[in-house]
């Protein structure tokens, strides 16, 4: 295995473990029911905010936090839809990769969902929603 440190590895990254989220019975259907995502412009975001993450590169420019509360509108994120995602990110990012980098890709999503998971239940909790 090769370790995560550019940004053709993160890509290889982001559609390895989209292939998987868009195949899950659990949280497939946020991407292609809920939400008929166009992948061609996905990817490259997702691209961008990892690289962002992990590269430092500061390519990404938007707010996942909103899009998050968004989706939670139109279909409600529950705890084990976070579970599921940070499951198949971990498979992913085993299956494929080593290092540093791939651990810190682990740990950053790990946060990200719990922050993500936390927002949105004080949004619903303060609008009663």
């Amino acid at each position: 295995m090769k370790e995560l440190n550019t940004t053709s590895d993160i890509e290889f990254l982001i559609v390895e473990f989209y292939k998987k989220v868009v195949a899950d019975d659990l949280i497939g259907k946020f991407f292609t029911i809920v939400v008929n995502f166009n992948w061609d412009l996905h990817i490259p975001i997702m691209v961008s905010f990892w690289e962002t993450v992990l590269l430092g590169k500061s390519s990404y420019k938007g707010n996942p936090m909103i899009k998050h509360i968004e989706l939670n509108k139109l279909s409600k994120l529950e705890e084990v839809h976070f579970e599921r995602w940070i499951k198949l990110w971990k498979e992913t990012v085993n299956e494929n990769f080593t290092g540093l980098k791939a651990a810190e890709a682990i740990s950053k999503a790990e946060t990200i969902a719990k922050l993500m998971q936390s927002k949105i239940t004080q949004k619903i909790e303060i609008s009663g929603k």
